[in-house]
């Protein structure tokens, strides 16, 4: 690469990792608030807290570089602008295309952090997510055995634990179960235990009784009991981990959906197919984005008074691409056979970036003629 090459590129890697860490923070920073509040609020640890925050970053991430990466492009060319830098450049020969050179590498390096994110890291960070909250959802059931506490799990349910030992006995239980408005039970018993199977934890009392009192006839039926089986996994909505969402499969498995990978997802083979050129096209939106901003400054020149126009026409043009994305994923979403729609964003990106350039090139050409006037 040329010194000036080198000397571009270092300027927008420098801003571009300044940038993407104002923006993540910000980013994180709201979404923290939320997860602390549900995680803490859960009774979970702060090691949880900062694992669960880890683990979303991926996703914060992806959102945040192609916005960062456009912004340091616009500082950049800004800079240079405001002190005649591309101008002594331009001055040396070179062309609007030739200056946007470096900025096509940065924009490629973009595109491949974008891929990795995109492809691999965001579907893994999902899975162990999910994995995780499963976790902890299976863990809430131990946070229902407390010695010595009344406990409402659930509305019209009320549970009662005299002693917990340390080989996991629960003694002398009380349960209230309410939330059958026809009939409410109570079961008490000397001891009982949690049992985990595949349909979620159960609790198996022993040696107790039931009291099952009738609403419509005043009835108390009281009925004894060696053992008996009581669902408790029914009082906690453990996530389903049978199933994966698309969101967890990588991108290579999507563009080769088999029909057993649509049944586990419950996406038809078309739609995991769109959803993965959807994410290609998503990755080359960090090539677009700093491309934009950039030939867009050029088109201005040096002023004195600033290129806040160009400024605002780039992050106007910037918009109209998300627009056309979002147009463009709605209709992919209604027919999966549409998908190659999703790359039309990335073409008019290029479109709009070859046409600045080329206005930069020739900037008399879109100017008004002033008329000759004869003597």
């Amino acid at each position: 690469m040329a010194r000036f090459d080198r000397y571009l590129l270092s300027q927008l890697m420098v801003l571009f990792g300044f940038f993407s860490l104002i923006l993540i923070l910000m980013y994180w920073v709201n979404r923290a608030v939320v997860l602390f509040d549900q995680l803490i609020a859960d009774g979970q640890s702060i090691g949880v807290f900062l694992t669960f925050s880890a683990l979303t970053l991926p996703g914060l991430i992806r959102i945040v570089l192609p916005l960062s990466a456009f912004a340091a492009a616009l500082y950049v060319a800004n800079r240079m602008i405001a002190e005649s830098e591309l101008i002594v450049v331009q001055a040396t020969g070179f062309s609007p295309f030739r200056l946007a050179r470096p900025m096509l590498v940065f924009g490629v390096i973009v595109a491949l952090l974008m891929s990795i994110l995109v492809h691999y890291l965001v579907p893994a960070s999902v899975t162990e997510l999910n994995r995780r909250q499963t976790e902890i959802a299976q863990n809430a059931t131990a946070r229902l055995l407390r010695e010595g506490q009344f406990l409402s799990p659930v509305n019209g349910v009320t549970l009662y634990i005299r002693e917990i030992t340390p080989e996991g006995e629960l003694r002398d239980i009380f349960l209230s179960d309410t939330r059958a408005s026809a009939e409410s039970v109570t079961y008490t018993a000397s001891s009982a235990y949690v049992v985990r199977t595949e349909k979620g934890p159960q609790l198996v009392m022993i040696d107790g009784m039931a009291q099952t009192l009738r609403a419509d006839s005043d009835r108390l039926i009281t009925t004894a009991f060696a053992d008996l089986v009581y669902d408790v996994g029914a009082m906690i909505q453990l996530p389903d981990t049978s199933r994966r969402s698309s969101r967890e499969v990588m991108t290579h498995d999507l563009l080769r959906p088999t029909p057993a990978l649509a049944t586990e997802t419950e996406k038809t083979e078309p739609e995991l197919y769109a959803e993965g050129h959807s994410r290609i096209a998503e990755s080359l939106l960090g090539l677009i984005a700093p491309l934009i901003g950039f030939a867009t400054l050029l088109v201005g020149g040096f002023s004195r008074f600033g290129v806040w126009r160009q400024m605002v026409s780039a992050i106007f043009l910037l918009v109209l691409i998300k627009m056309i994305e979002s147009v463009t994923t709605n209709a992919v979403r209604a027919d999966p056979s549409l998908w190659a729609l999703v790359y039309l964003p990335s073409f008019c990106g290029l479109l709009l970036t070859t046409g600045l350039l080329s206005w930069s090139m020739n900037p008399a050409v879109f100017r008004r003629r002033i008329p000759e006037v004869s003597p």
